[in-house]
């Protein structure tokens, strides 16, 4: 299981920056998750969801899961990377830039590393910005890369 790096405070954020963290554990991508992501989003697009079409047609030799169900999986990837105290609550603050540099292919394994970028002090707290790299077991080019804002308060 990933041990997250423990920081403290507002200080302890601060000299995150320019630290790779991680990277998480291996989550696999079922067919099952591709397919609640797809009734959640309204996004049945047959090279996700329809297995034997994919198979015949598909450039990728089967279904792959959506680029935003790879990005979805932020929630479940930070908390294994860092671990703050000192803090009341933290809020995801938006993104600056998503990319999909590969497919992510149904039955592969994903997991993440980040870079924490830039720690900028708000009123009540920090927000944190740091780039969140998805890789797919085995593969040659990152299956995502998102610059992540989050907020951090006191």
């Amino acid at each position: 299981m990933a041990t997250p790096t423990t920081v403290d405070g507002v200080e302890g954020v601060k000299g995150l920056v320019g630290q790779e963290l991680g990277p998480t554990d291996w989550v696999e991508i079922t067919q099952d998750m591709v397919n609640l992501f797809a009734d959640a989003t309204g996004d049945h697009q047959w090279i996700h969801v329809d297995v034997e079409r994919a198979k015949r047609e598909s450039p990728f030799g089967g279904p792959i899961a959506h680029g935003y169900l790879t990005l979805s999986l932020v929630p479940r990837f930070l908390p294994q990377l860092t671990e703050t105290t000192g803090f009341s609550m933290g809020v995801n603050y938006g993104t600056e830039k998503v990319r999909f540099p590969s497919p992510v292919p149904v039955g592969s394994k994903l997991r993440a590393k980040a870079v924490v970028d830039e720690v900028t002090e708000i009123t009540g707290g920090v927000q944190i910005q740091q780039t969140v790299t998805f890789e797919t077991e085995g593969g040659t080019k990152p299956a995502c890369v998102a610059t992540i804002v989050v907020r951090q308060y006191v």
